[in-house]
């Protein structure tokens, strides 16, 4: 009994340990896609649909769209100074962070 007590709590502290490691990457990644759209100044407004993230900009000339592509982006569709970014699933927890830094 003590065994499974053990090997269980080892399994707890790697799950946890992923998990928090996970979500750190997971913010670095959105702070350098911020980056990436010109910083978080450049950005007016962000919505998400499905798998899009939308995001209104100020000035659509200072995003790096190669480097948003190379961070995993599947399309980048420009609109005047909107760009519709195709992510997948993290569209919904991209939102929340950017309405988060721009209180």
């Amino acid at each position: 009994m003590g065994k499974y007590i053990i090997i269980f709590l080892i399994f707890l502290i790697i799950l946890l340990a992923v998990l928090k490691s996970t979500h750190k990457d997971a913010r670095l990644e959105i702070n350098k896609l911020i980056e990436y759209l010109g910083g978080k100044d450049n950005i007016v407004s962000s919505d998400y649909n499905l798998s899009r993230f939308i995001v209104t900009l100020r000035d659509i000339s200072k995003v790096n769209k190669e480097a948003i592509q190379k961070m995993g982006a599947k399309g980048i569709v420009e609109i005047d100074n909107q760009l519709k970014i195709i992510l997948g699933n993290n569209s919904k927890q991209l939102k929340k962070y950017i309405d988060d830094i721009k209180r």
